[in-house]
């Protein structure tokens, strides 16, 4: 496992891994020639799963687990912290199976006030795990949710997979009726469909649609198999991230839109669709491989000076006016 962690890390940071279309380059925001307010009166303040956000945006799950991850999620927490965003921890199996990992998870001590979610991956409901488990994910890091993750493909094509996902829907459902804190279905790159959605009883969904990191394209450089070409074959496998946010709107369950964010004008273009914030991991994880914190916190600010503008120039004001601004 810990190798395995290693190699997503290194893969993601020097390889191409992106694949697909996010949908968002046909989506486009309806432009007021005169917003009538100035761009400093916009407020990009938003609420999610109970945290207040200074901004939309989530630090998407990355990694835990190793040496190297603690480094990673005490700095992105730490930028997290000073910005006011939010942040999720990679799978914590591995410090639930070896206590001693917990610590690469850890970041509550310089990041007290964000929204931390923590995360598991939704098929070890089918290897023993169940709502112990997920509470010491929860204890472990003070998280303020559980994403429970789905990545039926990668599971497939990653050496190592497990692939039996039967009867996983109730048993998230059970896990998150009784849980301390909010249950999200987050899917690793292929969409969240509607009629999953619709039988998940949980408080928020993470739709990690396909256009971003492609995980199938990811596992295909650690097998040199026949296993290797399935995951090329499989690298613009799913859900466009904008049509999985448009069709999950329709359920009213607060939606993060990931996969694929790569701008402020991609996550305006998503809250307009009905999202409640964007979640973005790789261009994060490179700016952090090319300059650490400040090279990080940069990358933020131009995020949120591109969100800002493109809600300023709707005249929408704030997060709420922006939905559906869409021509």
């Amino acid at each position: 496992m810990d190798e395995r962690k290693r190699d997503h890390l290194r893969i993601c940071a020097n390889e191409r891994v992106e694949a697909g279309s996010t949908g968002f380059s046909a989506i486009r925001l309806s432009h007021k020639t005169s917003p009538e307010i100035r761009l400093d009166d916009v407020d990009t303040r938003t609420k999610l799963l109970g945290k207040r956000l200074a901004l939309p945006l989530i630090f998407e799950a990355m990694t835990g687990g190793t040496e190297e991850a603690l480094r990673i999620n005490r700095t992105l927490a730490k930028v997290a912290q000073k910005k006011g965003v939010g942040m999720g921890v990679g799978s914590q199996r591995a410090a639930i199976e070896n206590p001693l990992l917990e610590e690469t998870y850890s970041v509550r001590d310089v990041a007290p006030d964000i929204l931390l979610i923590g995360n598991l991956g939704a098929v070890q409901l089918n290897r023993g795990y169940g709502l112990a488990e997920c509470e010491r994910a929860v204890e472990m890091i003070g998280a303020d949710a559980l994403a429970l993750h789905f990545n039926a493909l990668q599971e497939a094509v990653q050496p190592e997979g497990d692939t039996d996902f039967r009867g996983l829907i109730a048993k998230v459902n059970k896990v998150a009726g009784k849980l301390s804190v909010p249950v999200v279905a987050k899917e690793v790159g292929c969409g969240i469909d509607y009629a999953t959605a619709k039988r998940l009883k949980v408080a928020a969904f993470d739709v990690a649609g396909s256009g971003g990191t492609s995980w199938s394209l990811v596992e295909s450089y650690r097998n040199s198999g026949d296993m290797g070409a399935v995951g090329v074959t499989y690298a613009e496998w799913g859900i466009p991230t904008a049509d999985a946010v448009r069709s999950l709107s329709k359920l009213k369950t607060p939606i993060i839109a990931s996969g694929g964010i790569r701008t402020g004008l991609d996550a305006a273009k998503a809250v307009a669709l009905g999202a409640e914030a964007a979640g973005v991991a790789l261009p994060i994880l490179r700016a952090y491989y090319a300059g650490g914190e400040k090279a990080v916190g940069e990358w933020v600010d131009r995020f949120e000076a591109e969100y800002r503008t493109a809600v300023y120039v709707t005249g929408a004001k704030n997060n709420r006016g922006l939905r559906g601004k869409v021509v």
